[in-house]
């Protein structure tokens, strides 16, 4: 019998009580029970969001959020500032450049944080710029960037709207939208609040919808329009993922239940321990001056590969992590502590990590990266 351990930045594992939601009988979307279960959604979304916004629902990937975060809010023609710091980062210019808007690259070293004051300089020299893009949690470097600095030079700037990949961030960090006047902020199910992949999340500010009004790029089903007139119905467009947005409620019920600022914490703690951890083992962090508590990039030691690492903890630990992307491939690994991860997991993972480093010919105190989590984590 095996045990398989999954701390991958998304998918992340699943509560018992999640995947009991989820294997409910299906229901029939046009009906006043899955109506109900989706106003529960809907105010549920707007406490982790911490918005007053409606927060749209749609059956897709985190991308698809995105991509609907472009033809949306901007017209073919306008200028958007993105921040490339990742591989998620370069995702937006992607979607830009494919739609006939001009990004304005601002390049940041990968495991590096933007400078809010180079945002600021940029706007400046750039003042016809419709909107920066930028993640709070760079998933590929593990990288926490300054959103709430940010949202205070975009905020003076009425021609222009900050966008928000939260997808990796959204239920683990701090985030509150509307206290940030963050424009739009995005989400997926598959992270941190611990369902299957599959549901994309997408809210605007006040000012956020009036760029939509002056929208002229084409959409059809990612139509923010269209799904707003919908969801304040109960309804969506077209058909949802039925059993995702019950084990949405479900997992909702749960981040509730817990309070934010009790997982916030959580999510600190358990961050520290691996960071405190990985430090032990003689190994240097990718992000060190800006992780985020969502996921931890670790950098392999001189002669060992990334790649490698990945492997044997799969195939001999049963343990699912992820390795590096890009120009980061084969030099980092990167361990999430997000969602449905509790303590126990991270020693699992922790322990299986230090043999796997022993097998590879790295020289440490077996034991030293259990010992430093423990120590963090012993404190309650």
């Amino acid at each position: 019998m095996k045990k398989h351990f999954l701390l991958a930045p998304g998918p992340t594992p699943i509560p018992p009580e999640v995947l009991l939601a989820l294997a409910r009988p299906i229901i029939h979307h046009r009906t006043p029970f899955y109506e109900g279960i989706l106003q529960e959604a809907r105010e549920g979304l707007k406490y982790l969001f911490q918005t007053k916004s409606e927060v749209l629902i749609f059956a897709s990937s985190g991308t698809g959020a995105m991509e609907g975060a472009v033809t949306n809010t901007l017209s073919a023609g306008d200028k958007a500032l993105v921040v490339e710091g990742g591989k998620f980062g370069e995702r937006f210019s992607s979607i830009c450049r494919a739609y006939g808007v001009k990004p304005i690259v601002l390049p940041v070293e990968w495991g590096q944080a933007v400078d809010p004051a180079a945002i600021e300089k940029t706007l400046k020299e750039e003042p016809s710029i419709r909107a920066v893009f930028v993640q709070a949690t760079e998933t590929s470097t593990g990288v926490l960037h300054p959103v709430s600095q940010i949202a205070a030079v975009v905020s003076r700037c009425p021609g222009t709207i900050l966008v928000v990949d939260g997808i990796s961030h959204v239920g683990a960090v701090e985030l509150p939208m509307d206290e940030w006047k963050l424009d739009v902020v995005l989400c997926g199910s598959q992270k941190a609040l611990m369902l299957p992949p599959g549901l994309a999340f997408a809210a605007l500010s006040d000012k956020a919808w009036q760029f939509v009004e002056c929208s002229t790029l084409p959409r059809f089903y990612f139509d923010f329009k269209k799904e707003l007139k919908n969801l304040v119905k109960n309804q969506s467009a077209y058909t949802p993922a039925i059993s995702l947005v019950v084990g949405l409620a479900e997992s909702l019920r749960l981040i509730r239940k817990e309070g934010l600022e009790n997982i916030f914490a959580r999510h600190a703690r358990l961050a520290r321990a691996t960071r405190a951890a990985m430090t032990a083992l003689g190994l240097r962090l990718y992000a060190p001056q800006a992780c985020s508590d969502a996921v931890t990039a670790v950098m392999t030691p001189p002669g060992i590969d990334g790649q490698k690492v990945v492997k044997i903890l799969r195939d001999k630990h049963n343990l699912t992590i992820a390795g590096g992307q890009d120009r980061a491939k084969g030099r980092i690994f990167r361990l999430a502590h997000m969602g449905y991860i509790d303590q126990s997991d991270i020693l699992a993972c922790i322990a299986a990590v230090e043999m796997t480093l022993q097998e590879l010919g790295h020289k440490f105190e077996l034991g030293a990266g259990v010992k430093a989590a423990i120590e963090i984590l012993g404190h309650g």
